[in-house]
């Protein structure tokens, strides 16, 4: 109806611009907004992925609420998003403020650090694997100059996650420390001239400007680093498959080996719109926040 009433020149536009983005429409609408309905509708069945669906209501989500192994996978991964999310964003701003100079050869040092973030996951936790490795690893190598026994970071439960949560930092640091970059060269340096004339020194100007200034940024950051994090599975899938003593399974993990080791599909589809649902209430509450702090985006 809308379109009708556009003169000749205005429908012209339209489909131009239609046609630009019909691509990625037609990618969404089949490979990501489709497959959410049919596993929605997967996740009131006992499918296992051969033969045909039968309808069982609600019971795979009432199973999973008695599901300690469920619990303990979002335990695992609340713990693991707790680990990253700050390291990562402190790491971020500090690259930031170092890169945020006016200096001759400043974007090559942007580059590097900005490389880890184009490094595919996969290799990237090969990588780490081999500098964790017990016997030929880099890590344990320098250990060993301080005649400090050799440690197998990823097979002992209790440093097994913490050393896939060193990996995400090294390799999600550089992305922020993007987004971190463009909020500081968004600040007018007059309110830096102006705070220095009134005697501010320079931490007093970095507390009372620059982290201020920054809060829509670190509200940015934290969310979308939560909704990444939650559902990490590529690093733990390769560094540990979840183990030692399912110490490292997260949520995303737990989804896959149901699905496809267990042959569970209704039941994987079923902790996925649970995590879902987490997500969303997370995100939400993180917007209704700033909303009643006031902070703008």
């Amino acid at each position: 109806m809308l379109f009708r009433r556009l003169n000749k020149m205005q429908k012209r536009i339209a489909l131009t611009a239609f046609l630009f983005i019909a691509p990625v429409l037609i990618y969404n609408i089949i490979f990501k907004i489709i497959p959410i309905f049919i596993s929605l509708y997967l996740s009131f069945t006992d499918f296992s992925g051969f033969g045909i669906p039968n309808m069982i209501g609600f019971s795979n989500y009432t199973d999973l609420f008695g599901n300690g192994e469920f619990w303990n996978a979002v335990l695992r991964t609340m713990q693991f998003s707790v680990e990253v999310l700050p390291l990562n964003m402190l790491i971020s701003l500090l690259l930031a403020l170092l890169v945020n100079q006016s200096i001759k050869g400043i974007g090559i040092f942007r580059a590097i650090y900005y490389l880890p973030v184009i490094t595919p996951m996969v290799a990237a936790s090969m990588i780490w694997l081999w500098l964790y490795d017990p016997q030929i690893g880099v890590l344990n190598f320098i250990l060993s100059l301080f005649s400090i026994p050799p440690v197998n970071f990823l097979r002992d439960p209790n440093t097994a996650l913490h050393s896939i949560v060193a990996m995400r930092v090294w390799r999600g640091a550089g992305w922020n420390m993007l987004i971190y970059l463009a909020g500081l060269q968004g600040i007018s340096k007059n309110l830096y001239e102006a705070a220095s004339i009134d005697g501010a020194r320079t931490f007093q100007r970095f507390t009372k400007i620059t982290l201020p200034l920054l809060r829509p940024v670190h509200l940015y950051v934290l969310i979308v680093g939560l909704i990444n994090t939650l559902q990490t599975f590529t690093e733990v899938y390769v560094m540990t498959n979840g183990g030692p003593l399912e110490s490292t399974t997260t949520v995303g993990l737990l989804i896959y080996k149901t699905a496809f080791d267990y042959m569970k599909m209704g039941y994987a589809s079923a902790m996925s719109f649970i995590l879902g649902i987490l997500i969303m209430v997370l995100s939400v509450t993180g917007f209704v926040w700033r909303k009643e702090k006031g902070v703008r985006a």
